[in-house]
């Protein structure tokens, strides 16, 4: 091991979407820590490693805890779902490491999107756009901006984070900008629990995206105006012709 601190992305959770270089990583550090669903998912792989959990909300702290495993001379390593770069660990681990002295290698894994993505098709062949639907860090009127700037390119959108216990209402409010923009027949891909123990799917329209189940575990994908179903596979085409 050439660092003492790597964040991983562990993809969607199970270990046929877990890269070689993830893999190897874990299977060599002396601590994985991470956020406790992430590292349920993970832990039967790898039995004999020592493990660290904690819950939402605490990141910095995680990342301070991090630092101070690798401060003992131990190696570590910081999971996060899908890309550790894409609404992951990877940005203020670096921050708070770098400014330690201490280097950082970053793992990738598949995104939400990707993975979601090649469930119900090809739909983000184009140009898209990724989203986030969580008020937490980001102001919400700037995420309707965005959503409402995506829209208007006629974009491709992949929405994280759509809807949770105390987040009710964004999702709705994010429709309805949409509808703005584009047209209500425009196909959406649900994924639910993608690459995991549950996974299903629906593929539906914006008119009715509403009418299906979305929580905190589903990746909504919402296609541009050329999107379309064949033979239940969503598809947006890049424009090759045949």
């Amino acid at each position: 091991m050439k660092n003492n601190i790597y964040v991983v992305g562990i993809g969607p959770g199970s270990l046929e979407h877990l890269s070689f270089r993830a893999y190897h990583v874990l299977k060599e550090v002396n601590v994985i820590i991470g956020h406790k669903t992430y590292v349920n998912l993970v832990k039967e792989y790898f039995p004999e490693k020592v493990f660290i959990k904690s819950g939402m909300k605490r990141e910095v702290e995680r990342c301070l805890e991090t630092l101070e495993i690798a401060k003992s001379g131990k190696s570590v390593a910081l999971i996060s779902s899908g890309d550790a770069g894409v609404y992951g660990m990877a940005g203020i681990m670096l921050e708070i490491a770098l400014d330690n002295g201490f280097n950082v290698e970053i793992i990738p894994g598949i995104t939400s999107a990707n993975a979601s993505a090649s469930v119900v098709g090809a739909p983000i062949m184009h140009d898209h756009a990724t989203i986030s639907l969580s008020d937490l860090l980001t102001d919400w009127e700037l995420i309707k901006k965005r959503v409402d700037l995506a829209s208007q390119g006629d974009f491709v959108i992949s929405f994280y984070n759509p809807k949770s216990k105390s987040r009710l209402t964004q999702i709705a409010e994010a429709r309805e900008i949409m509808l703005k923009h584009k047209n209500k027949d425009t196909v959406v891909a649900i994924v639910r629990n993608t690459g995991r123990e549950g996974e299903n799917h629906v593929l539906t329209s914006l008119e009715n995206m509403l009418e299906h189940e979305i929580d905190m575990f589903t990746t909504v994908i919402v296609g541009n105006s050329k999107t379309f179903i064949k033979e239940n596979k969503m598809i947006t085409p890049r424009g090759y012709h045949y």
